[in-house]
């Protein structure tokens, strides 16, 4: 398997569009030109992103420029419950503070919402292969619907599953939370760590959310990972991952049965700081 970089950009919508810019102004800068954009349907229900004229022209822009795009949920907003029990409590509300939108959809649901984007990128010329769940938390049957409603990949955040070619390539994503001081700083000390433990790994992700850019140290160190991993990585997009890579990469194995365990999420403690999307 070719050694490959992976910059995805998370939660693009019309609102975040002035930071989404910046990041792939500064991207540019150091080398990376095409990525994985994951645009939100209607963020925070804030209206349809796609409807914006302007928006809408800038992505066609960005699309044609090799950067791919991939269907973000559709809210990116989770209701909380009242009976949900502590372990989800602590999923939806700290892990990702209440934006687990696919973490425990019933199929039904869930393939509504996937549909109703298809059909919504369909409309403005858009064909997106990739559905990615709000903090990659995907429960069983919402990924059943995935699979059911053709979409060709989703990633989690320790791998990324091909559904086409029935088979799953690891690789933990690094990313950032910027939703606290402390939650900046383990962001930091973590990634550093992670990035050299993935040395070897034919796969590096980095996963960028939005206020990212904003933090200066958390942005100084994704420069300088970048500038490391371009030295013997190329950069791609995930459908461009999943097209260049033989069939069965070492390492891999086929998973497109949905789990039967509880919905996908980070199975140590540890990494609760790390992948929540609201990092504002």
């Amino acid at each position: 398997m070719q050694r490959s970089l992976v910059v995805s950009i998370h939660d693009v919508a019309p609102s975040t569009r002035a930071k989404v810019e910046k990041i792939l102004a500064s991207l540019a800068g150091h080398g990376v030109h095409t990525c994985s954009l994951l645009v939100v349907p209607d963020y925070h229900r804030l209206g349809r992103s796609l409807a914006d004229p302007s928006f809408c022209s800038w992505l066609h822009a960005l699309a044609a420029n090799e950067h791919e795009i991939v269907i973000h949920g559709f809210f990116h907003q989770r209701a909380r419950r009242r009976d949900e029990n502590a372990r989800a409590k602590i999923v939806t509300r700290i892990y990702t503070a209440d934006e687990g939108e696919f973490f425990d959809l019933d199929y039904d649901e869930a393939l509504r919402l996937i549909r109703k984007a298809q059909e919504d990128f369909r409309t403005h010329h858009f064909r997106p292969t990739g559905f990615i769940a709000p903090a990659w938390l995907l429960g069983a049957e919402a990924e059943r619907a995935v699979i059911d409603a053709g979409m060709s990949y989703t990633t989690t955040l320790r791998a990324v599953r091909d559904f086409d070619r029935d088979r799953t390539i690891p690789s933990q994503s690094l990313v950032y939370s910027v939703r606290s001081g402390l939650r900046s700083i383990s962001s930091l000390a973590w990634n550093r760590s992670l990035f050299h433990r993935l040395t070897s790994n034919p796969l590096l992700r980095l996963g960028i959310h939005p206020p990212d850019v904003e933090r200066a140290a958390i942005w100084k160190q994704i420069g300088k990972i970048i500038n490391e991993a371009l030295l013997d990585r190329r950069v791609m997009t995930y459908r461009d991952l999943l097209t260049l890579t033989p069939n069965r990469p070492e390492g891999s194995h086929g998973t497109t049965k949905p789990p039967s365990q509880s919905p996908i999420m980070p199975q140590d403690s540890s990494t609760a700081f790390r992948a929540a999307p609201n990092n504002q």
